[in-house]
């Protein structure tokens, strides 16, 4: 798979580290409860078709992107740098 970064172009996808969802999760209240901290630490939706995920561009310029990929076929719809897109984690 290869990713086109903004800033350095169309590169092999072991550059990149995939650092998961790009949307923003509900942090729960430090005192939330033991139940609340596991669903939020390890319960994750794992859709089947286009996602938005956040990567970044660790072998090369260091840039946070968002990617936009088909989970089922890997086609990667998309690709923006991370401080351009509203409401991404990064």
């Amino acid at each position: 798979m290869r990713i086109t970064c903004p800033i350095c172009g169309e590169r092999d996808i072991r550059e990149f580290t995939y650092k998961g969802d790009a949307v923003a999760l509900d942090r729960p209240a430090p005192d939330a409860g033991d139940e609340v901290w596991d669903e939020y630490m390890h319960l994750r939706d794992n859709p089947a078709g286009v996602t938005r995920e956040l990567w970044m561009h660790s072998g090369g310029c260091g840039a946070w992107l968002v990617v936009t990929r088909d989970t089922v076929t890997h086609e990667i719809v998309g690709v923006a740098l991370a401080r351009d897109v509203e409401g991404a984690v990064a």
